[in-house]
C-alpha cells in the first residue's frame, strides 16, 4: 500500500508522511500539486519547493518516497536529475492539474477533473523513454493508461511501474485483471517470459535532442506523403 500525500506547509508534508508510515504505508508518493499562479514566483523557486518538500519528508520517514511531477518544468530532465540526486526513490510522470472550463450560460467557472484519455499517454511515454537508464530512481508512468496496450507501451518506453486510475473508475477495480491479462497475452504472443525483457526496449539511448528532431522530420514527411510529396 502506497500513501499518496498532498500537503501545504513543509511541516505538514513531513507530519502526514510520518503518520502514513506509522499507519502501515510501504511507501509515500508526494503528489506535489502546485500551480504557481503568482507571476512574481520564478522557475527556480518552484523547483526548490519540490526539493524542499522531498528533503523534509525523506528526513521524517524511512520508507521509499516518490515524487509525482508536473510536466510543466522548463527542463524536465534536469528537474528529474535534481530530485534523483536529492534522494527521490521514484518519479511518477505526470500529474494532471485542474483546468477549469467556463460555463457561458451561467457566466461561472466550471472546475472539474475529467478522467484521462488514451491520447494523454504520449507525454509520459516521451519522457520515460528519455529518462530510462539515466536515473537511479524508479520511473512510474501515469495518465492515459486505459487499456492493456497502454501498459505495454509504458513498459517498452522504460517504466518500472505503470499506474491507472481513470480506467478503474470507469470500469471498476476488477478491470485491473483485464489490464494484467492483456499484458500476459501480449507477452505470450511476442515470446517474452519476463518484464525485464520488455522494459526499456524502445527507450532513447542516444542523444535525445537528435532523436526528437528525427522523429519530427519523419512525422512531417508521413503527414504530407499524400500531398504530392511537398512539405
Amino acid at each position: 500500500m502506497i500513501g499518496s500525500l498532498n500537503g501545504v506547509t513543509p511541516g505538514g508534508w513531513a507530519r502526514y508522511a510520518s503518520s502514513m508510515q506509522n499507519a502501515g504505508a510501504a511507501a509515500i508518493e508526494l503528489n506535489t500539486y502546485y500551480l504557481p499562479g503568482d507571476p512574481q514566483i520564478d522557475g527556480r523557486q518552484v523547483e526548490q519547493r519540490h526539493l524542499d518538500i522531498l528533503a523534509r519528508v525523506k528526513a521524517a520517514v524511512e520508507v521509499p518516497v516518490a515524487v509525482k511531477l508536473s510536466p510543466f518544468f522548463s527542463s524536465i530532465g534536469e528537474m528529474a536529475q535534481r530530485l534523483d540526486q536529492a534522494g527521490a526513490d521514484g518519479l511518477v510522470l505526470f500529474n494532471r492539474f485542474l483546468q477549469p472550463d467556463i460555463d457561458c450560460e451561467t457566466l461561472t467557472a466550471a472546475p472539474d477533473v475529467p478522467l484521462s484519455a488514451a491520447a494523454e499517454i504520449r507525454l509520459p511515454l516521451t519522457w520515460i523513454a528519455l529518462l530510462h537508464g539515466r536515473l537511479r530512481a524508479s520511473l512510474a508512468a501515469t495518465t492515459g493508461v486505459v487499456a492493456a496496450a497502454d501498459v505495454v507501451k509504458c513498459l517498452l518506453a522504460g517504466a518500472d511501474v505503470v499506474q491507472s486510475a481513470s480506467a478503474l473508475l470507469r470500469h471498476g477495480p476488477e478491470y485491473a485483471s483485464v489490464l494484467l491479462d492483456g499484458l500476459r497475452d501480449w507477452m505470450r504472443r511476442k515470446g517474452f517470459t519476463t518484464l525485464d525483457e520488455v522494459r526499456g526496449m524502445l527507450a532513447v539511448h542516444e542523444d535525445g535532442s537528435a532523436r526528437e528532431r528525427g522523429d519530427y522530420v519523419s512525422a512531417l514527411r508521413d503527414a504530407n506523403s499524400g500531398a504530392d510529396g511537398v512539405y
